[in-house]
């Protein structure tokens, strides 16, 4: 008899809907490769975008598909030339298909999850984390600079304003009013989002804006460009008319920063940063998650919980 475990699918683009929770043949790690049992997996805007079809242009589905990349877990069972991890070990990182019961990992995509380190919040990390990592490294953010994170208050946001002012930058994030003592915990200015959101910067920043960061994908890069002083030092991990702008979108890739994700476990750990589960979902309620995430204002991370 196959053995089987569950994971949500869906078979061609559209709307949260085309998600169902499906039947799947256990696989087995091959080189480089762990299983993972997953142990709680997070919901990220992109995941909901490239569902949509709205990213098919620059990330395509090959159908049918596993959402997600985001997963704490447990090894369960190690390719045949790993050495780093056993079966057993806690772990977070990067899987594939990872709103599911089980899924494969590469060992360079994961990192050990502290003890101290609830399940939910190792799950949101890993993203968050080195998207964060990767962003900044490409606008070469300096100490002393200052940044603009347009939608600061969800995953990505939370972590960027939190690294970047560890790392001696001053920020100013973009959220809802609702959300803007949540950044100000953060230490980073609040600023509205949305029609005038050049001006309402300048306001709060009459020295300038050195770089931005678009995370929210809601059309703010003409005025990131006015702010900056022109595309070179904005970058967009939401926006896919990025290159309408001259603006640099970023996916991963080659423009990782190796040893970005134990870095933020180390820091997260330590109490240095925090990352906020605003809820969490149980497989079938995966749809609900994406709905949800695509409605917005969401403080810190959505998750699944298999």
């Amino acid at each position: 008899m196959t053995e089987t475990y569950r994971a949500v699918e869906y078979a061609e683009y559209g709307g949260p809907e085309v998600l169902r929770v499906v039947e799947r043949e256990v696989p087995q790690p091959g080189p480089g490769q762990v299983r993972v049992r997953v142990r709680a997996a997070g919901v990220n805007p992109i995941d909901w975008k490239i569902r949509s079809g709205a990213m098919a242009g620059v990330m395509p589905v090959r159908f049918p598909a596993v959402p997600g990349v985001d997963m704490a877990g447990v090894v369960e069972a190690v390719g045949p030339d790993v050495t780093e991890f056993a079966v057993g070990d806690e772990v977070l990182g990067r899987g594939s298909g990872t709103y599911a019961e089980l899924t494969l990992a590469p060992v360079d995509g994961i990192t050990a999850k502290p003890a101290e380190v609830p399940w939910a919040v190792a799950a949101g990390l890993p993203v968050a984390a080195t998207t964060t990592y990767r962003v900044l490294a490409l606008l070469g953010l300096k100490p002393g600079e200052t940044i603009l994170i347009d939608g600061a208050a969800g995953g990505v946001g939370t972590v960027a304003v939190q690294v970047a002012r560890h790392r001696g930058a001053t920020v100013i994030g973009t959220a809802s009013p609702a959300n803007h003592d949540y950044l100000r915990s953060l230490g980073a200015t609040p600023v509205t989002y949305g029609e005038g959101l050049a001006d309402r910067v300048r306001a709060v920043a009459p020295q300038g804006v050195d770089a931005a960061l678009d995370a929210s994908g809601r059309g703010s890069l003409p005025a990131l460009v006015d702010l900056v002083g022109g595309p070179d030092r904005v970058v967009t991990i939401a926006d896919a008319a990025a290159a309408e702008h001259g603006v640099r979108f970023t996916s991963g890739g080659p423009d990782e920063v190796p040893g970005s994700l134990a870095d933020a476990v180390s820091l997260l750990a330590a109490g240095t940063i925090t990352l906020p589960v605003a809820r969490s979902y149980p497989l079938s309620e995966a749809a609900d998650a994406h709905r949800d995430s695509e409605a917005g204002h969401v403080r810190g991370k959505l998750v699944l919980l298999p």
